[in-house]
């Protein structure tokens, strides 16, 4: 069996687009598991622009109209029929074009949507996604072998807006490297943050204000908040307007430089409104980082039943500042320990890639 991803982008696992990320390391197990596995790639730069893999990776031109499907890459699809292609995103206008040619040629595939089809991510310009659902994605879906979904608030998300989609449930997968030195963290009581900086679905707003409340009862506190997005410019105005000298915009970082910063955190939070799987709450955990994440993260029932940290309820600010305070005290008292242990055994159990790359397999049956 031959497995063909297809993203937009280079799969290239040195950027914030955490789609791209995932379809890299994906692959990259799969092909260690002697799978048969290439990526293909639509973007606007066709360069091979990225680190050594252990896959193959063809990059097609995108087309200016969204809808548009490269020619050379109609051409490789249809010269070979026999392969299961695997999609990745949602909402996107270019593979529901490949869903009909798919369709028109009897050639199987699978859709990961990655969090877009979450019930939050669907309430953001839902009129737009209606007309746009009842016009194309329900197409899509109509046709698709297996949706695999990465949490169960996209299984109840999917199942809102198209019931008779047959879903397929599991995570995504972490390396976890046993032989990680135990990081020493920051002089400075520190709370941090890795991802895009999208101000509303990240949760940056309750991440600021619950941290403005800790800071005044723990002046030597800080807050690390590593990415770039337009959420830049709303995290400046709250610094301004607050007086905030305990806040640093790090902008984006990569590999070892982002992992130092991990390591040096004493907490890691991620209080996301809608997420597919964020993968720098594993990076976190596997640092030695305790985490507060909100179930919309779809790892709080991980993170809560093997204590690697603390899951909260969506959109509670004061949660989210009780936990810090839960945590710190956790320092304090010196009982952080149980928190690491929890995190590598979660790891182990259920993120584990080689365990879950088998199971993979069951998508493209």
């Amino acid at each position: 069996m031959e497995i063909i991803h297809i993203v937009l982008g280079k799969a290239n696992p040195d950027r914030l687009n955490g789609v791209n990320k995932v379809v890299f390391h994906l692959a990259t197990e799969q092909s260690k598991a002697g799978k048969n596995v290439q990526v293909w790639g639509i973007t606007p730069n066709p360069v091979h622009d990225y680190p050594e893999r252990n896959f193959q990776t063809i990059l097609f031109q995108a087309e200016k109209f969204p809808f548009a499907v490269n020619q050379e890459l109609k051409k490789a699809i249809l010269n070979n029929k026999t392969a299961v292609y695997h999609l990745h995103g949602g909402w996107v206008p270019v593979f529901g074009s490949l869903a009909r040619l798919f369709a028109k040629n009897h050639i199987k595939y699978v859709l990961t949507p990655h969090g877009a089809y979450n019930a939050v991510a669907m309430e953001r310009s839902s009129f737009r996604k209606k007309i746009y659902f009842h016009l194309f994605e329900k197409s899509l879906l109509r046709r698709v072998h297996k949706v695999h979904a990465i949490g169960k608030s996209e299984v109840d998300g999917l199942t809102r807006i198209f019931p008779k989609a047959d879903s397929f449930l599991l995570p995504y997968g972490f390396h976890f490297n046993n032989e990680v030195v135990k990081p020493i963290k920051n002089k400075d009581f520190t709370i941090g943050f890795v991802g895009r900086l999208d101000t509303h679905t990240k949760g940056l707003d309750l991440l600021v204000e619950a941290f403005y409340f800790f800071q005044k009862k723990h002046p030597n506190s800080k807050l690390w908040i590593i990415g770039e997005g337009e959420g830049q410019a709303y995290l400046r105005n709250f610094i301004a307007e607050n007086q905030l000298h305990n806040i640093v915009l790090w902008g984006k970082k990569f590999g070892v430089e982002k992992d130092t910063l991990i390591g040096k955190m004493h907490i890691f939070a991620h209080p996301s409104r809608n997420e597919g799987l964020p993968t720098a709450v594993l990076e976190a955990a596997a640092l030695g980082t305790p985490t507060i994440v909100t179930q919309a993260t779809n790892v709080a029932e991980y993170i809560s039943d093997f204590k690697a940290g603390i899951g909260i309820e969506n959109e509670n600010m004061i949660a989210l500042e009780k936990s810090m305070e839960e945590l710190y005290s956790a320092y304090q008292s010196d009982e952080t320990e149980s928190y690491i242990k929890g995190a590598k055994e979660m790891l182990e159990s259920v993120f584990a890639w080689p365990v879950l790359v088998e199971k993979y397999d069951a998508l493209y049956q």
